[in-house]
């Protein structure tokens, strides 16, 4: 008795709802109604729109001046040679304690932005380097071990001689990482190299390129 007085509510919503569905058909000339409507129409000023509010009348304000937008904090430094000297001692890497767990992350940097030039082992012997391209110094020479992590890093933000800044495709913790990468590419075959590692030069037109 009780399941067949439910059928028959059912029924009847149902029919109701149809009813109602039918009484109320949407004209396709008219917008439909919204409820609530801030979510179509916001009460909020947009960012190029005049704004009452503030004495200039704009709503996107400038900056106060020294404010550091998030994730990119300033370095104080300049391209060049003695700049990459000045870096070399006063900056040092920050997952040098601790850099184990840094290491896989510096790899696959290295090996999506560094292997093309200075190939799987640091020797400079990149893909690029047999269809024409000038083979880099080797990281494993004596000049690029004397280098600190801080050069390393003015390196890679700013350029050295043919390799251009890579600050652009490599964030300032993945820059350290690589370096990471590269002190352990070091660690493990500078002892098994030639004196003269391939592509090296002398100091005053080397490079490296992590």
């Amino acid at each position: 008795m009780r399941r067949t007085v439910f059928h028959v509510l059912l029924v009847a919503v149902i029919a109701g709802s149809l009813g109602v569905s039918l009484m109320l058909r949407g004209d396709p000339a008219q917008p439909n109604r919204r409820v609530p409507t801030n979510m179509a129409d916001s009460v909020a000023y947009d960012s190029f729109a005049p704004n009452p509010v503030f004495a200039d009348g704009k709503t996107l304000q400038t900056p106060p001046a020294g404010s550091i937008a998030r994730g990119y904090l300033p370095l104080h430094y300049q391209a060049g040679p003695e700049e990459a000297e000045r870096a070399g001692k006063e900056l040092s890497n920050p997952f040098a304690a601790d850099p184990v767990v840094q290491l896989e992350r510096g790899a696959a940097i290295y090996q999506s932005f560094c292997v093309v030039c200075h190939g799987a082992g640091g020797l400079g012997d990149g893909p690029v380097t047999r269809r024409g391209v000038p083979p880099p110094p080797s990281l494993l020479a004596e000049n690029a071990l004397q280098l600190s992590d801080g050069q390393m890093f003015h390196i890679l933000t700013y350029g050295q001689n043919n390799m251009a800044s890579y600050a652009a495709q490599i964030s300032r913790d993945d820059r350290w990482r690589v370096i990471l990468h590269v002190r352990s590419l070091q660690g493990k075959l500078a002892t098994s190299q030639p004196s003269t590692p391939f592509g090296a030069t002398s100091p005053e037109t080397s490079e490296v390129q992590p």
